[in-house]
This record gives C-alpha cells, structure tokens and sequence, in this order.
C-alpha cells in the first residue's frame, strides 16, 4: 500500500510518460555494459562516475546527461546506439519534472536554479552527498515505517536531486557537517564507508568545500539545529531549515543575515577543507 502522501511519483518524468525513455535507455545500457564485460564501478570509473550513479541510470531513476552518452558510446563500442537517442532524451528532459512531497517541491525547485548552497548538518549527512545505500538504509528504518515502494520513490528523488553538482555553470557550495556524522555507521561499516568516501570523492570538486566542525571544539555560535542557505538565481540569499518534517523558508533579510552571521562564524571555526579531508581520510581507514 502506497503512503498517501507518497501518492505522486518521485521518479524521472514518470507523470508525463517520459520515464518510459529513461528506462529503456537504461537496460540498454546495463546490456551494453555487460557485454562489454565491465561492472558498474569499472564503467564508471571510465566515464568519471560512481557506481551509485551507474546503477540508478540503469534502473531508469537517474537521467543520463547528453555528454555522457557521447562517451558511453565509445567506451561501450555502441556505434552510435546511445548517441542517437539524444534528442529524445534531451526533449523528455524538458519535460521532466522531479516529483517532491508538497511540502517540499518550493526548496527543490530553488536548490535546482541556486547560484550558491550552503550547508550545516547536525546529525546527518546532507541529501545531496548520500549515496543510494546509504538513503536506502535512511529510508528503510523511518519510523513510522514506508512501504517498499514509497522507500524507492524517495530514494530516487534523492538521487536526482545530485544532478545539481552536474550543473553548468556550476554552483557554488559548501558544507560544514558536525564531526558526529562521521561516526555513525548508517547502514553498518560497508555502506558507511563508502558514504566517507563520497564526502571525499565531491569535497574533491572545484566549486565544493566540505568542512568538519569537531565534536572537542569547547565554542559554538549556533545551536538551533540544522540549516541550508541558498541564492536562487536572480533573488537574494534566503534560508531554509526544517525540524520533524516541517518546513521553514526564511526571507526575511534580517534573520537571514542572522543565519548567515552563524554560518560564517562556524565556518572561520571549523576544520578547513584540506584538514576535513585528512580527517574523513582517516575515518575511512579505520573501518
């Protein structure tokens, strides 16, 4: 039985019958993938993605940019199978329209468009950054508890949120995550350690900063909880935080001066990218 609030479909363009295109080009790619012998880290690995990311095209949930494509066509030696269906692919992604809770689709549609995103996560890896397992076993222990295909449908619409690091031109952003969500092993060792890789494998972008705020650190200018900051193209900076599934957009300018003060104040306090990294590094070998 699906949530009634889960009622709309969270996957690529499933409303408007496009998804239809995402999915056959998927099993496409998952045939041409396995005869040329390669696993979805291998392939990914050449065409600069993560196996997450292969996967989630594979299924039809992730929609497979025109450049990649190009070179999955030559990697795969599909002479001209997947090039040809660009046009078809760049009208159904016109058309598409990822499709968010009610109460949600305001905040996803300007994180779509920002120029800049700014993060501070207390005690959870921040959407943009999880990895399909790791949202999955998120998803999997909600209380109270999803159906199987409610848990998908949200999966996927995390997923496709990521496109916005495929964006050009990029955007600016940035994250200062509490030293806590380091330590807890969402979804058991495996799976946590290949979310501490992910952190390193985006802090790595050009237009990404990743930091740790340390649990030892004795000072801290915010403890109201979690908060994103955002520059929506063509607007001013506006802030957006939300507490046990309800949402608050904040555009009044002086109290989003007031978040922002915080935010640069724990930014100026927190490890700096470089010693964030040496710290996540760490972490992961350690499991």
């Amino acid at each position: 039985m699906v949530d009634e609030k889960e009622r709309r479909p969270d996957t690529p363009a499933q409303e408007n019958g496009s998804a239809g295109v995402f999915t056959a080009l998927g099993r496409q790619l998952k045939l041409l993938r396995e005869r040329a012998g390669l696993s979805q880290t291998e392939f990914g690995n050449r065409v600069g993605y993560g196996p997450d990311h292969i996967s989630a095209m594979e299924r039809g949930v992730r929609t497979p940019r025109p450049e990649f494509l190009v070179k999955a066509d030559t990697i795969l030696d599909a002479q001209g199978m997947l090039t040809t269906v660009i046009p078809d692919v760049e009208d159904a992604m016109r058309r598409a329209r990822t499709r968010h809770p009610d109460w949600y689709r305001g905040q996803a549609e300007m994180e779509r468009e920002a120029v800049e995103l700014h993060f501070y996560a207390t005690h959870a890896v921040p959407g943009l950054l999880q990895t399909e397992a790791h949202a999955r076993a998120l998803f999997a222990k909600h209380r109270p508890f999803l159906s199987e295909e409610t848990i998908e449908k949200r999966v996927a619409d995390r997923l496709s949120r990521q496109q916005v690091f495929e964006r050009w031109p990029a955007p600016i952003v940035s994250y200062v995550l509490e030293e806590a969500i380091l330590d807890r092993p969402i979804g058991g060792p495996r799976v946590h350690a290949d979310q501490l890789r992910r952190l390193l494998a985006i802090g790595d972008r050009q237009n990404v900063e990743i930091q740790v705020m340390p649990t030892g650190c004795e000072e801290h200018p915010n403890m109201d909880g979690a908060f994103n900051l955002l520059v929506p193209k063509g607007h001013e900076q506006v802030a957006y935080l939300e507490a046990q599934g309800h949402p608050q957009l904040i555009i009044n300018r002086d109290d989003v001066r007031k978040i922002a003060d915080r935010y640069g104040i724990m930014r100026a306090m927190a490890l700096t990218p470089k010693e964030s990294r040496a710290l996540i590094a760490e972490k992961v070998e350690k499991l």
